[in-house]
Order: C-alpha cells, then sequence, then structure tokens
C-alpha cells in the first residue's frame, strides 16, 4: 500500500573461523562463507522505553548482562509490546513460552516486571549453558536449546534464527566485551538463604567465582 515503507533485503554471509566463532557480514572473508537473505525492516533502529529502562537495568545488573543486549531482544521480540503474542504463544515483552515463563514462577506473563525478569533469568541460563557465547544463547533463545545441540552447538542454519541473530546484532552495535573482559558470579545470604548475582565489578570480600568472557 502506498505511503508504507517497504521491507528490505539483505544479502548476509556466515561462516565460522579456525576458533569456531560464528561470523555474520555483508562481505564473505573466506571460501567457506555461506550466503544468506534476510529481511531487514527499515524501522527497525535501536530504541527503548524510558517506562521499562529501569526494569531493564535492574534485571540485567542482577543476571551480568549488557542492557544493550536485553533493550535489542526486546525489540525485536515484541516491539516494546507488553501484551505481544505470537502465533505460537510466546507472551510479552520478551516472549516468553507458557513453560520457560511456568520454569520462572511467572504468574502474569504479561506484567512487564515478571515478563523482564524471567526473560533475562532465562538468556543468563542460555549464556552458562553455552559458556558465555552470546550467539549461541540468542539463537537458544529463538529456537531452543534442543536446536543448537542439534547442530553442534553452531547456531542452527534456519533463516529465521540467523536473521534474528543478526538483527540484534545490529540493534545493538554488535557491541563485545574486549579480551580478558571478566564478569563475577557472587553468592549472598539474603535472609538465611543463598542468593546469587552477577557484576562486573570485582567483590572486595565474599565468595565469588571469576568467569571470563
Amino acid at each position: 500500500m502506498a505511503g508504507f515503507p517497504r521491507a528490505a533485503a539483505a544479502q548476509i554471509y556466515s561462516w565460522r573461523d579456525q576458533s569456531g566463532v560464528l561470523t555474520l557480514s555483508d562481505r564473505p572473508q573466506n571460501a567457506a562463507a555461506r550466503a544468506i537473505t534476510v529481511p531487514v525492516s527499515p524501522s527497525l533502529t535501536a530504541r527503548s522505553s524510558p517506562h521499562f529502562e529501569p526494569l531493564i537495568r535492574q534485571h540485567a545488573s542482577q543476571q551480568g548482562i549488557r542492557p544493550d543486549l536485553v533493550r535489542a531482544v526486546i525489540q525485536v521480540e515484541s516491539a516494546f509490546n507488553p501484551r505481544a503474542v505470537s502465533p505460537k504463544g510466546a507472551m510479552g515483552l520478551m516472549q516468553l513460552m507458557p513453560a520457560t515463563a511456568k520454569q520462572f514462577g511467572v504468574i502474569d506473563p504479561f506484567n512487564p516486571a515478571e515478563n523482564i525478569r524471567a526473560g533475562v533469568s532465562y538468556l543468563r541460563q542460555l549464556m552458562d549453558r553455552y559458556d558465555h557465547d552470546e550467539q549461541l544463547a540468542l539463537a537458544a533463545y529463538n529456537a531452543g536449546p534442543g536446536a543448537v545441540d542439534k547442530y553442534g552447538s553452531q547456531v542452527p542454519p534456519y533463516k529465521e534464527t540467523q536473521a534474528y541473530v543478526l538483527k540484534i546484532n545490529g540493534i545493538q552495535g554488535s557491541v563485545r566485551n574486549g579480551p580478558g573482559a571478566r564478569i563475577y558470579r557472587v553468592t549472598e545470604i539474603v535472609d538465611g538463604r543463598p542468593v546469587v548475582k552477577y557484576t562486573n565489578t570485582k567483590p572486595t570480600s565474599g565468595d565469588f567465582v571469576e568467569v571470563r568472557r
């Protein structure tokens, strides 16, 4: 229809380097590069909602995940619509599937506080599962861990999943931690119960585990 922008398509190449790291680029760098066509929406740009920003920062900090990554996931998943429902039944801002919502004790998946808490906790779980490989965590968030495991801990060769990873990387500017960057897994005792938190600041006391990424 006239007056509405049309979705464009980008030719993207994917390959893995000698270390097994997945690379996505608009230019092939070696003979192993495989071309994929990715639909790109002209309105898909980095943005957020002031209403949700405190929740994003709170839960990203608690789980040791960059707020940029959480914002990008929310934008691609729901465009910051807390009432969004997918054809497959995924719900809310971070598009929680019913099983994931149940796993993380979500009562109302359309409540932004509950949804973001569970979605970020799930991202943390996936990051731990794939040794802090952000690309694999994102692929698993989209296609499920079973799909990533099926292809030998690689991003599955699904156009939707590869486009998903690419879009999120584009929105967040492909920010990466530099060599030697660290996060710390800290166990604190709150009301007599151990509570695990993540931080990029080295604790001055107490028990903690250093995690390189």
